[in-house]
């Protein structure tokens, strides 16, 4: 059964007057697995021209907890993220895949936690940032996923558990994912409805998301519209890699990654 559409309480942010160019990005699904993803977006991060960068979630292929970014490909996120927040100001907004960030990494990387969904009051306009997955409706399976998952109680009974048996947990949660993936016949999208009632709750004209893996523009009538974020993926063809660059003259999305020769 269908799941009904409620509208979240909607956090709000004014970007300071500074700002010139804000980039939004997300579905980079970084691992140790994806090494030249990783190479990509630390390149991005040093390179950017932007105020602020919104990492719109799952930066992260897979999070079990804040207590893994001491060491390993973790600590080298961190790293970069901290790095870069010497001279931007970085945003991270949870995902399906890592809304187990906490506290301890937003502090280690120097980085804001936003919340989902957030209006972002930039160059004289509203604009509704989310990841996108909560307004997924027709995917009632991971919908009720989603709310157990989300729970205190079964956040702290997970993070509880020794680090190695949460990775193994982890590895099994994606396999089934997969599986999931590859059985069914068409991918949920945002429910156009859901988007409307979300951003005239907002009082914003224009929803960034990412979450479906689809970039595109799509217009929800009167006046409404909704942007999808590109995933990353350095290794496809051709390579996937794009930001929402947004600056007082509108959008542009930009291609970070050139295409083969």
């Amino acid at each position: 059964m269908r799941t009904a559409s409620t509208v979240p309480q909607i956090a709000g942010l004014n970007a300071p007057l500074a700002w010139r160019t804000v980039d939004f990005i997300s579905d980079l699904h970084l691992s140790a697995d994806e090494p030249a993803t990783f190479a990509a977006w630390q390149h991005y991060l040093q390179h950017t021209p932007a105020d602020a960068v919104f990492m719109l979630g799952d930066l992260f292929e897979v999070w079990v907890g804040d207590d893994c970014v001491s060491d390993g490909f973790e600590a080298r996120c961190a790293r970069v993220l901290r790095e870069a927040a010497h001279r931007l100001a970085l945003f991270f907004m949870p995902g399906n895949r890592d809304f187990l960030v906490g506290p301890r990494f937003m502090q280690a990387c120097r980085t804001t936690w936003l919340d989902d969904p957030t209006v972002l009051t930039f160059a004289g306009q509203r604009w509704l940032l989310s990841h996108g997955d909560a307004l997924c409706l027709d995917d009632t399976d991971y919908l009720q996923f989603r709310q157990q998952v989300r729970s205190p109680g079964w956040q702290s009974a997970f993070l509880a558990q020794p680090l190695a048996e949460r990775q193994a947990l982890a590895r099994h949660m994606r396999q089934q994912s997969q599986a999931h993936q590859q059985s069914a016949t068409a991918y949920a999208d945002v429910d156009s409805a859901a988007a409307r009632q979300w951003l005239r709750a907002a009082r914003a004209p224009v929803l960034i998301h990412g979450h479906t893996h689809r970039p595109a523009r799509h217009d929800l009538g009167g006046g409404l519209s909704r942007l999808v974020l590109s995933d990353w993926d350095a290794q496809a063809s051709p390579p996937r890699a794009d930001a929402l660059r947004l600056t007082a003259s509108g959008l542009q999305r930009i291609a970070l990654l050139p295409p083969p020769p």
